[in-house]
């Protein structure tokens, strides 16, 4: 593809051009232009200029209030994990300044030599479990690795509002799920266990925790994995990162982990295929790192499952509550509201274990 066939609204290679000329950055013509399918609506596109791969991450055509400073957030994650260890794309330039491309914040990073395991499996990873069952395993010391990072060390010092964290999440996300009452056709919250799990997530809170650097969102469709093994390539989609409980990343991905008949759902043909770790050998695997494991109680994962498996929840039905407004397609807000149901059977099922 060439750079004209990208909508100039979106990107205008003229206007990038200087931008990287003035960066210091290779020049030449830019090659190879292929828009990249992402995992969230901001706008990924990949190209070689000057015998260099890059990524362009920038928000959609129509930016939403809070997209720059997202990408400014992104961008500064990025470049603090640099030298860390951390499988994470390398940011190679970023573009504070809204004015150079049509209002939009932007940064260049490096291109990841991988595939999302949630959309297609490599034949093989498909044809060998032993495989599977290390990526599963390799999900979690990925994570270990970023929770092994020193924030403040890094330069991310005063990034999050890590004071009370714990202490804020069931009353931040009950509120979060009154506000969906302002929308017109909303009935109202019908998930079963709603109250109990708020109970009983405010009453066995940890009492102590040690912050660090969070993903936000960490799951199998986040991660791109080698095409030559079961190695974690990067983690990708850093649009909800902050300072938190690390611990909480771990509460997601056991609470997304692809089991029983909702493996497909939560992971595509990877979890299809299945041979993948249990929830207690992921556990396992996160704790084989010391450093990201100290000052951390791993005793209290199932509190952490049941928050991720309550946050999800409420957040799944925020579309449903849109659908019913006629603001999100209603095939797409009933099949979420199972999701969310579905969520907070798991909650309740890890709690009576």
């Amino acid at each position: 593809m060439q750079p004209e066939q990208i909508d100039p609204a979106l990107v205008d290679f003229a206007v990038l051009a200087r931008w990287m000329d003035g960066e210091g950055l290779p020049g030449g013509p830019f090659e190879d232009v292929v828009p990249l399918a992402g995992g969230t609506q901001n706008t990924l596109v990949r190209f070689r200029r000057g015998g260099r791969g890059y990524v362009l991450r920038r928000g959609p055509a129509h930016l939403r209030a809070r997209t720059n400073d997202v990408l400014r957030r992104e961008a500064r994650v990025l470049a603090a994990l640099e030298g860390t260890g951390v499988p994470a794309p390398r940011l190679l330039a970023a573009c504070a300044d809204e004015s150079v491309l049509g209002g939009a914040v932007f940064y260049l990073m490096t291109p990841v030599e991988g595939f999302n395991a949630t959309v297609t499996l490599p034949a093989l990873h498909a044809g060998d479990a032993s495989v599977r069952h290390e990526m599963g395993l390799n999900a979690a010391r990925a994570l270990s690795a970023l929770g092994a990072v020193d924030h403040r060390a890094v330069g991310l010092a005063g990034f999050g509002r890590p004071e009370g964290f714990l202490e804020r999440q069931v009353s931040r996300w009950m509120s979060e799920l009154a506000s969906y009452g302002a929308l017109p056709g909303y009935p109202g919250p019908d998930i079963p266990g709603l109250d109990e799990v708020a109970a009983w997530l405010d009453a066995h809170r940890p009492a102590t925790w040690r912050p660090g650097i969070m993903h936000g969102d960490y799951h199998l469709a986040n991660l791109m994995y080698s095409p030559h093994g079961p190695e974690v390539a990067a983690i990708v989609d850093w649009e909800m990162c902050t300072i938190g409980d690390p611990l909480l990343d771990l509460g997601w991905l056991l609470a997304t982990w692809p089991a029983g008949d909702d493996a497909a759902a939560l992971a595509g043909p990877l979890g299809a295929a299945g041979g993948l770790p249990g929830t207690g050998e992921l556990v396992d695997a996160y704790a084989g790192r010391l450093d990201a494991v100290a000052g951390r109680d791993l005793s209290s994962m199932p509190w952490y499952a049941v928050l991720a498996c309550f946050k999800l929840g409420i957040v799944l039905e925020g579309t449903h509550a849109r659908a019913c407004a006629g603001r999100a397609p209603r095939r797409t807000g009933d099949m979420l509201h199972g999701l969310t149901l579905g969520f907070f059977r798991r909650a309740q099922s890890i709690i009576a274990s």
